[in-house]
């Protein structure tokens, strides 16, 4: 019954993580947490949220990503109806900004399941409305923290989960931030080479937070961690091969 996070799939190739998952030993009775943006960039993230629904051992934190397509989510009729062009500038506004940050094959993933299967994207819209924004889960002797982005402007003495929804999904830590001293807070949003070359594809770990987006958004492969030892899985040829 071991724990495991990973994060930031951004429509990483989906049989590709399947591989990558299954290297752990990865069971029924074994518990996976993504840490948020399961979508855009890549290609496979309507597949990723097709997945989830019928998981009952694999939770979603939200991403901020996941908070954009809520937001946008009005834009799912104009698609139906090819009336992208009636929306007004406020909503243009929210739909530019999800364009700028990748959002063009989930707007085509979803295009594809609405014309075959209108229900289950109202079941993943219910789904993500319903995503947490943390969990705070101890493993052995040992708390962890899990969210997507950071804790903003972090206060020591005060509970991770008082930051503000803007905080835990945006956020991100520079090298000398300190998040809370008994609990490790795990998260993704910043891929780990932005905080230098020598960190790139691998997780980095300060004394108190830990970052495991290694860049499947741009190029490179996911991560898992498995919290009960805290031992990293990362992709392999070999893995890729099988």
């Amino acid at each position: 019954m071991a724990i495991y996070v990973t994060s930031d799939l951004h429509g990483y190739p989906f049989e590709r993580f399947q591989k990558l998952l299954g290297s752990t030993g990865f069971g029924f009775d074994d518990t996976l947490y993504i840490l948020g943006d399961v979508v855009d960039r890549g290609d496979d993230g309507v597949k990723y949220l097709c997945w989830l629904l019928v998981q009952n051992n694999v939770k979603l934190i939200l991403g901020n990503h996941e908070d954009m397509l809520l937001r946008c989510s009005f834009a799912f009729e104009h698609i139906i109806n090819n009336t992208l062009h009636l929306v007004d500038h406020e909503h243009r506004e929210m739909i530019s900004h999800w364009y700028m940050n990748g959002c063009a094959p989930t707007l085509t993933g979803f295009a594809k399941l609405l014309a075959t299967n209108r229900d289950m994207v109202d079941d993943i819209l219910e789904y993500l409305i319903g995503a947490p924004l943390y969990a705070q889960i101890k493993v052995g002797e040992r708390e962890f923290f899990l969210t997507h982005g950071g804790l903003g402007d972090y206060e020591q003495g005060t509970e991770p989960s008082e930051c503000s929804r803007m905080d835990l999904l945006w956020s991100r830590p520079n090298l000398n931030t300190s998040y809370h001293d008994t609990i490790t807070t795990i998260l993704g949003h910043t891929p780990t080479e932005y905080y230098g070359p020598e960190h790139k594809g691998k997780m980095l770990v300060t004394d108190t937070w830990i970052d495991i987006d290694t860049s499947a958004a741009y190029g490179g492969h996911p991560m898992l961690l498995r919290l009960d030892d805290m031992t990293p899985f990362y992709m392999t040829e070999e893995i890729l091969a099988g």
